[in-house]
């Protein structure tokens, strides 16, 4: 196809599109989908291979199952043959990340309005050692934490890693990091005007943080408060240090399984806990609005 001109009296020649550049701008269109789903295949193969192969019979060597991938069957028996056992490291997990979420919260929160909101000298710093945490590696805040339990327990008598106290301090001090930090970039794409105009209008501050700039952040809040929940329910490295018996969880169980000797219920019991955190992250996304964050984190004026 070649351009084509039309002559009138008074007019310029018009050229129409060439076929090379409608060609392609299609293409490109098509290399964006094709590579936009390698990316996505390379995050979500591992996790279809571990579904995939919890529906496999199983060959049995020496009665014991192997399961394989791609699966020569379907069957559900692996997911009716979780051990209590792998079910009260899964509780244990939950209850653990839900109160690491929580102390998260009510100390980050605060933290977060103290240096986005205060005006003092060394904020920039102080700002900076609440991200610290996050640099350090988890290696070394099992080692600390775990001589630092025998410091108190030599001083103190008390064990913190008697049971799951230990872990929750040292999953606390990694996930206040993330509130911390979540909460203040969403502070920081808010106005301070507002503040001003409700203390001008006889509000305290404490009224002001709790009716406004908290529910204005919100989305910052959950946001931090879930990657604080993800940390501490994937957490190995901590755990293997802090995790006493009997206090089991979900990932050293993991761990310990593939060390030692994999259970065949495992690739089933991952499988459901995959499912119960994408539903988790799906229901707080809508309840939170973390969208509004990632629409207007664009737009800060």
């Amino acid at each position: 196809m070649t351009a084509v001109s039309t002559r009138e009296s008074g007019s310029k020649p018009v050229e129409a599109p060439l076929l090379g550049a409608a060609f392609w701008r299609r293409s490109r269109g098509l290399i964006s989908w094709f590579w936009l789903s390698l990316v996505l295949l390379f995050i979500y193969a591992p996790i279809l291979v571990v579904a995939s192969a919890s529906v496999d019979p199983g060959e049995y060597i020496m009665n014991r199952a192997f399961l394989q991938f791609p699966p020569k069957g379907f069957t559900l028996h692996w997911y009716f043959n979780i051990s209590p056992s792998m079910w009260l490291t899964i509780l244990n997990s939950l209850m653990l990340a839900a109160c690491v979420s929580a102390g998260s919260i009510v100390l980050g929160v605060p933290a977060a309005l103290g240096i986005m909101r205060g005006s003092f000298a060394g904020r920039n710093f102080i700002s900076s050692l609440f991200r610290f945490p996050l640099q350090i590696p988890f290696i070394v805040v099992g080692v600390a934490f775990l001589q630092g339990s025998y410091v108190v327990a030599a001083a103190t008598g008390i064990n913190l890693t008697s049971n799951l106290t230990g872990l929750f301090l040292a999953h606390l001090l990694v996930g206040i990091p993330y509130v911390v930090g979540a909460t203040g970039s969403t502070l920081a794409q808010l106005s301070p005007r507002y503040d001003e105009a409700a203390l001008t209008l006889g509000a305290t501050r404490w009224r002001v943080a709790r009716r406004g700039a908290f529910p204005l952040s919100r989305p910052g809040v959950f946001g931090g408060a879930l990657f604080a929940f993800l940390g501490s329910f994937t957490d190995v490295t901590i755990a293997l240090f802090l995790t006493p018996q009997g206090y089991e969880t979900f990932p050293v169980r993991v761990f310990n399984s593939i060390q030692n000797d994999l259970e065949s219920s495992l690739p089933a019991a991952a499988t459901i806990v995959f499912f119960i955190s994408a539903a988790a992250i799906l229901i707080l996304q809508r309840i939170a609005g973390m969208e509004t964050v990632l629409r207007s984190s664009g737009n800060k004026k």
